[in-house]
């Protein structure tokens, strides 16, 4: 079967990555001690048995109930439920250990037929803080499921960043087979992390789904490998047993730990208690950077061999491995050796060196000439070679630049700007020497952040122009096309609350796209930075509605072809020195005829911002822009996180939650406190009314974006010029006609002196003007 023939391939791979621990001719481990367990050769400072190894972390037990005998490894990580765990051990190398545990490696959920009806749930969490182990990068998460997410949180993430994560899901009910990054599966990977939580979650709140296509959904850990191809039947899902009796292959793979000595000590530290040191006799300690809990591991010097943990001998290289002529004589030392030449001759006496030349005796003479004349044609030849290889690299160079120019577009962008030459005014071509001047050759300092389409980096121009400078992902060569069109596009748009496009460099491998530079970050961090010393103000958070409201709507209605942004987040908003906001990150946008209303992609987007109505349908359209703004206006509203893994169920999500809160007449209970001390009544509910109805689940029932953009104007210009004293709606209260999550029913003011206002859905402040 061809996923019998994927693991084949796969163990290939395994087998050549864990050659033996230590490439040694001397014994590795303790005196005394068992070298062996089974087929494995467990060096120090593992070892078998507590005085074999260098501590308790390093034990190794020999099951000899098998044959042959297994190691496991007992100590190394804290399990879900609180006890310790034994892993077989596979592998040992110089800095890696592979082991296997798939009950520790898997993390479970399966629900019963009725909605939301947990009957087995199980996550997976590791945590190594005090152990000198980490999971290596060369692992990855793979869950297998139906609209199923699985979340994934470490300590490489703090709290602002909520984890990494990715959906497994089917796109209908038609669909027997699984494969991976297809349907019902899908992977992501993992850095070196002292502590790992992986949590599946059922999604069928946040997509409206009234069942599971499958009952069971799983998330495995384990080694890195080309699982695109490997095909499993869906409705094993059904039963967990049945699932994992039918993948043992997959469940089988190891998992990889980095290990080190002493974590949350470097070598400098280390050393100062030779007691503890571990690095012993001619070896070198090298510190772990990898990865935050530090440690170190020790190598033996250049010319030694042997175990670094016990002691390293030196190498006798005069036996077979050196560079002596043939007629010289060679002699070891410690860690190196010589080479001489025998009496009568001069020079190195290596064979990649001068060698030996003949100095006494009648043709003494003629062979020092000689070996000058040699020894400057040598010099002459490698001259020549140096700028012929010179010349060379420039030639390569200036190819594999051509090369990528064309593959990224750069034709078609010169001929569509032979075409209109206004494009070359507001489109600027890069060079790449240009671009590596600006960032320092990209250095890591550089690095504003990075986003789902590329890395941001800061640079200056020759110009002195600070500018923002995007290394964008692998452009598929089928859609270069549409890529530059798109570059083409962006750069004609000019609007002051949309991030400009200066240039690109197509140049490189991957394009690189240079905006105009932001300063003051984006609204996600500027909304929940409790430390600001200037807070964001409901004045200034209705200015920022608007002005990314009539940003939006500027590219849906404005431009000569209607432009959907698709990836409209908080994060993805950004403030300039005045505070002015800026729409950015058009990675993800796409442009549209004008005799069509929608587009149907891949589901791209952010979690907790994504239209459920796209996540079904795979339709994007403007409303689904709308939806996503919708969720930006309830963070304005409610200073929250658009998705809370700290929460249950529909509860998780903050649209939801905020739904909830307008059915509930109780909206004062999840406005931002800030909000609520300085914003009128009247404008909240106006603006609250406006984003319940951005948020439908019905799209056709959302308001066009420039529908958006002039309530939320005529809110912002109501409360610019209202003189309405603030004690005359003291008492007033939010009522609501019927009770279902989302519908376009309007609210009404009521007061104690039983006066009853409507509240207009086109211009909710417009009650107040007479």
């Amino acid at each position: 079967m061809l996923e019998h023939l994927v693991f084949l391939q796969i163990f290939c791979i395994f087998s050549l990555a864990v050659a033996s621990p230590w490439n040694a001719t001397t014994n590795s481990t303790k005196p005394g001690c068992l070298s062996r367990c089974g087929n494995l050769e467990i060096p120090y400072p593992f070892g078998i048995g507590s005085k074999c190894s260098l501590d308790t972390y390093y034990n190794i037990t020999c099951d000899t109930s098998f044959d042959p005998p297994k190691p496991y490894l007992v100590y190394p990580v804290l399990s879900f439920n609180g006890s310790d765990s034994s892993y077989e051990v596979v592998n040992i190398s110089e800095t890696q250990i592979y082991v296997k545990n798939s009950e520790v490696q898997l993390a479970k959920a399966c629900y019963g037929m009725g909605f939301d009806n947990k009957t087995q749930n199980s996550s997976l969490l590791l945590d190594f803080f005090f152990y000198p182990y980490t999971l290596s990068n060369a692992n990855q998460v793979t869950s297998f499921g139906c609209d199923d997410l699985v979340m994934i949180q470490s300590d490489k993430f703090n709290e602002s960043d909520g984890g990494v994560a990715c959906v497994s899901y089917c796109r209908d009910s038609s669909d027997s087979v699984g494969i991976c990054q297809v349907r019902g599966c899908c992977q992501t990977s993992i850095s070196n992390v002292s502590f790992l939580d992986v949590q599946l979650y059922d999604m069928r709140s946040v997509w409206g789904l009234d069942h599971k296509r499958f009952r069971c959904s799983f998330a495995f850990l384990g080694m890195i490998g080309d699982y695109d191809k490997y095909n499993f039947n869906l409705s094993h899902l059904n039963d967990s047993t049945t699932f994992l009796n039918n993948n043992k292959e997959f469940m089988s793979m190891p998992l990889v730990l980095d290990w080190g000595i002493a974590p949350h000590m470097d070598c400098t530290v280390a050393a100062q208690n030779s007691t503890s040191y571990a690095c012993k006799k001619n070896s070198d300690c090298i510190n772990l950077n990898s990865t935050d809990l530090g440690g170190y591991q020790c190598r033996c010097k250049k010319g030694y061999e042997g175990n670094p943990y016990l002691g390293c001998q030196d190498i006798n290289e005069c036996m077979n491995n050196h560079e002596c002529i043939s007629y010289g004589a060679c002699t070891n030392t410690e860690g190196s050796y010589q080479c001489s030449c025998p009496s009568g001759y001069s020079g190195d006496g290596k064979r990649n060196g001068s060698g030996c030349i003949q100095i006494s005796g009648p043709h003494g003479k003629l062979a020092i000439g000689v070996s000058l004349g040699a020894a400057m044609g040598l010099v002459g030849l490698l001259s020549t070679c140096f700028w012929l290889n010179k010349f060379q690299k420039k030639r390569k160079t200036k190819k594999r630049k051509e090369k990528f120019f064309k593959q990224n577009g750069g034709l078609l962008l010169q001929q569509q700007i032979s075409t209109d030459e206004g494009i070359l005014e507001k489109t600027r071509l890069f060079s790449v020497k240009e671009l590596e001047k600006a960032t320092d050759h990209f250095s890591e300092s550089r690095i504003l952040g990075e986003g789902g389409q590329g890395m941001v980096y800061k640079g200056m121009l020759s110009d002195g122009k600070i500018v923002a400078i995007k290394k964008s992902k692998v452009v598929d060569e089928n859609q270069v096309e549409q890529f530059i069109n798109e570059i083409v596009m962006l750069s004609q748009v000019i609007h002051r609350n949309v991030v400009k496009l200066l240039g690109c460099c197509l140049e490189t491998e991957v394009p690189l796209l240079v905006y105009e530079f932001i300063c003051n970050g984006t609204l996600y961090d500027r909304i929940r930075d409790k430390s600001d010393e200037f807070p964001l103000s409901w004045t200034m958070r209705l200015k920022i509605a608007v002005e990314v409201s009539e940003a939006l709507a500027y590219l849906h209605s404005a431009t000569s072809i209607p432009i959907y942004h698709r990836d409209i987040k908080s994060t993805n908003i950004l403030l300039d020195e005045k505070y002015v906001a800026k729409v950015s990150d058009f990675g993800t946008s796409r442009s549209i005829a004008m005799d069509h209303t929608h587009l149907t992609t891949l589901v791209k987007g952010t979690f907790g911002y994504l239209d459920p109505e796209y996540f079904q349908s795979s339709q994007f359209t403007e409303k689904s822009d709308v939806y996503s703004f919708g969720v930006v206006l309830v963070e304005l509203l409610t200073g929250q996180r658009p998705i809370s893994f700290a929460k249950t169920g529909e509860e998780r999500s903050l649209a939801t939650r905020f739904l909830l809160c307008m059915e509930a007449d109780n909206l004062e209970k999840i406005l931002d406190s800030q909000v609520l001390e300085q914003g009128k009544r009247e404008e909240l509910i106006a603006v609250a009314k406006l984003a319940q109805r951005c948020l439908n689940l019905n799209g056709k029932k959302r308001p066009l974006m420039k529908e958006v953009a002039a309530e939320l104007e005529i809110i912002k210009i109501s409360q610019t010029h209202s003189t309405a004293s603030d004690t005359k709606y003291q008492d007033i209260q939010l009522r609501k006609s019927k009770a279902i999550l989302v519908s376009d029913d309007d609210y009404t003011w009521t007061s104690t002196s039983d006066n009853i206002i409507p509240l207009a859905d086109a211009h909710p402040l417009m009650i107040h003007t007479a």
